[in-house]
């Protein structure tokens, strides 16, 4: 048997290669039909301005406008077929009722020798049909991120705040607003960018609506970074208490320094926020004088509060207290006469009793003069020269006593001592 299997080799080799010629010749005359499947087929729509002139917008939906189909040819023809000789088109004139369009199919170059049809669930276009609306949307710009330490981001400012937005009128009925977003992170100088305009609903959700058109995809942003630096505040005043009443020197007020954001030169030229005396007028005061003042009026130029939730207003509040006098008495042992002019003696001070000194003052600083430790010197060279006087005449003199007091002490009666004066020599034959 096995003899018989290998017996004759070459005849049997030669009747395959026979068959296989023959079966080639019975295929190449009557080349049968195949089928081929084509997917990712994009569909053309026709016509679409039929829409556009009922002022309707339309989105596809679930990508039906990419398709399969099946091509059956003879196999002479389908094998040249490519994805690209497929012609699949959807005319929006036969839109239905339920928004759908049927799609026909053709292949380019392929004569009339085949058919085409899409896969069951390839054969209508789905759309989504509403009425075309527009509006106007304000564009707002945020930061992410911190700059520098030791700066700040200051306001921002946009080429165009408002954008027109437009589409099916149920996408552009949830916008609330447009929105650019900049990086700040590690900033140390202005920034200047073309933002790309992401969209919100009221609830601050963004909003991916490709089938939305905008007037602008990108707006132009300018973001002043400035520098920081904290200055104290000085506040002058103008005017005198009413008679009877004295300022005590305090001055309140809160806060007593600032922060100040602007450009680096700017910044170098403040040391502090001065408000003029003019605008703190305690003429005829009787009480304390409270003032609300507004510190940005006197910010120099390209210099701004930092703290955008303080609005300037500062309470500045002048300390008034009424005049206190009280009368001091002092013995006239302890009474000095300094600077007599060569030649002169004081031969005597004339004096009954105590001398009265009377000052006046705020309540705390009279109060805290003592008469035990005053003495009272009578300068002889001082009182010449008030007096205009140039030369010394011997003679009995009244002449002002001078304390030494606080400088918050004013003296409101000066006492004088009673002195005579008389020449060295005559001094000396008496």
């Amino acid at each position: 048997m096995r003899k018989r299997i290998f017996r004759n080799w070459g005849l049997k080799i030669a009747s395959l290669l026979l068959a296989c010629i023959l079966w080639f010749l019975v295929v190449a005359i009557n080349d049968p039909k195949e089928t081929q499947t084509f997917s990712n087929i994009p569909v053309t729509l026709v016509n679409t301005e039929l829409l556009e002139e009922g002022n309707k917008v339309y989105e596809v939906l679930d990508n039906t406008n990419r398709v399969r189909v099946s091509v059956r040819a003879p196999k002479s023809i389908i094998k040249d077929i490519q994805a690209s000789d497929i012609i699949a088109e959807a005319d929006v004139s036969r839109l239905t009722d339920i928004n759908t369009i049927p799609i026909t199919y053709s292949v380019l170059n392929a004569g009339s020798e085949y058919t085409i049809e899409g896969i069951p669930s390839s054969s209508v276009v789905k759309l989504s049909v509403d009425e075309k609306a527009s509006k106007l949307v304000r564009v707002s710009c945020t930061t992410t991120g911190e700059p520098e330490e030791g700066y700040m981001v200051g306001r921002i400012q946009l080429d165009l705040n408002r954008i027109e937005v437009t589409g099916p009128q149920t996408a552009v009925e949830k916008i609330s607003y447009a929105q650019i977003t900049v990086d700040v992170s590690g900033a140390s100088s202005d920034m200047s960018l073309n933002g790309d305009i992401m969209l919100y609903d009221v609830d601050d959700n963004r909003l991916e609506l490709s089938n939305v058109k905008l007037s602008e995809a990108h707006v132009h942003v300018s973001v002043p970074v400035l520098a920081l630096k904290e200055v104290p505040l000085q506040f002058g005043k103008t005017g005198e208490p009413a008679d009877g009443f004295l300022e005590t020197g305090e001055v309140t007020y809160e806060p007593s320094r600032v922060m100040l954001a602007g450009t680096s030169y700017a910044l170098s030229q403040v040391a502090r926020v001065v408000i003029p005396p003019e605008v703190l007028d305690i003429s005829g005061a009787t009480e304390d004088v409270v003032k609300v003042i507004n510190i940005k009026d006197y910010l120099p130029d390209n210099v701004s509060l930092a703290d955008a939730s303080f609005n300037g207003n500062v309470t500045v509040t002048i300390h008034i207290e009424p005049k206190v006098v009280r009368n001091l008495e002092i013995p006239g042992s302890r009474l000095s006469i300094s600077n007599v002019p060569e030649g002169f003696v004081v031969e005597q001070v004339v004096q009954d009793g105590a001398y009265v000194l009377r000052i006046s003052g705020l309540e705390a600083a009279v109060r805290a003069v003592s008469a035990e430790g005053l003495t009272g010197n009578v300068d002889i060279a001082a009182w010449m020269a008030e007096e205009e006087m140039e030369e010394l005449s011997a003679g009995l003199y009244s002449i002002p006593i001078r304390f030494i007091l606080p400088d918050n002490v004013v003296v409101e009666q000066q006492p004088e001592a009673r002195v005579t004066i008389v020449k060295e020599d005559e001094g000396e034959d008496l």
